[in-house]
């Protein structure tokens, strides 16, 4: 970062503190701003009481017409002024590195995987007495620091992520995970383990992981791999229904019912600089999330995503 850049943009910088129930939330605001400064508009807190069961969010954002970027970090997404703001990490291969694996709108809100991390979830701030929309955080802790996020898929109801073991970039000293996919909700801000019943059927202590889950044209698609032992074998499957096994299929089936790479060139996104892509985009109300990363190959830098007012 430039120390002249910084101070100059430090005097644009606008935190407004709500104090609801005792707990502190950080509100990031934006409006409309000229080419030298920036305005920043406020949602006014009144006095009424407001009873809301669920858990808080990190932030409440306003989007403007100018964009709002956030840093995927160890300790969740962070605010940066610009791109150039986000702080250098090392290029790692992919299935390792901090970034939004999977994102997909859902009603009125917009959920993301973090890979490493955890979810996020976008939504209207309706229970609450402000405006603009809320950003939650929902911490896989531990466990999903050590794995790689394989497929999101809704079951139920419930979204869920399948967590794997990935060896092919690097060797990793840990077991398979012993609890496979993981869901939230909007009443605890930790992640929780789910039962998928026909993974059952694969059991761990046998060696098998599944390590690819995803939905496609009404069918689920998943893969179960034994990679050690003295029978090795790999099976890939579709059903329309997780509770049960489905028909196996050849590697040309699975493969060709991965959906096609999206496009953005619809959307009026901001430019990125080189090196950086978008990967996914999204919307919540009038607000648009598009999730970007530093790419080099299989490797990605830093990550994050960004919103602005469509």
């Amino acid at each position: 970062m430039k120390a002249q850049k910084r101070r100059g943009l430090a005097l644009l910088r606008l935190f407004c503190i709500i104090f609801l129930f005792g707990i502190t939330l950080i509100s990031l605001l934006s409006c409309k701003r000229s080419v030298s400064e920036k305005e920043i508009s406020v949602a006014d807190n009144n006095d009424t009481p407001v009873v809301y069961t669920g858990i808080l969010p990190m932030a409440i954002l306003q989007t403007g017409e100018y964009p709002l970027w956030f840093q995927l970090t160890e300790n969740g997404p962070v605010y940066i002024e610009t791109l150039e703001d986000a702080e250098l990490t090392a290029f790692v291969p992919w299935p390792y590195a901090f970034h939004i694996s999977y994102m997909q709108e859902n009603e009125d809100s917009l959920v993301m995987v973090i890979n490493r991390d955890g979810y996020l979830n976008i939504a209207p701030n309706s229970p609450l007495s402000a405006e603009g929309i809320a950003l939650y955080r929902f911490s896989g802790g531990e466990l999903w620091q050590k794995y790689t996020t394989g497929g999101f898929v809704y079951y139920d109801g419930n979204p869920v992520t399948l967590l794997y073991k990935e060896n092919r970039f690097l060797e990793i000293n840990e077991p398979l995970p012993i609890i496979r996919t993981w869901t939230f909700n909007m009443d605890y801000d930790l992640t929780f383990p789910i039962s998928i019943p026909v993974f059952d059927l694969f059991p761990i202590d046998e060696g098998w992981e599944i390590d690819t889950l995803r939905l496609d044209k009404g069918f689920y698609y998943y893969r179960a791999a034994k990679r050690s032992g003295a029978s090795p074998s790999v099976k890939m499957f579709r059903t329309n229904s997780l509770s049960q096994q489905g028909e196996e299929i050849s590697i040309d089936v699975f493969y060709n019912s991965f959906s096609q790479k999206k496009e953005f060139s619809h959307l009026s996104l901001p430019q990125l600089p080189e090196g950086y892509v978008y990967t996914n985009a999204g919307f919540v109300g009038d607000s648009l999330i598009a999730a970007w990363e530093e790419q080099d190959e299989f490797y990605i830098g830093v990550a994050g995503f960004m919103l602005i007012k469509r």
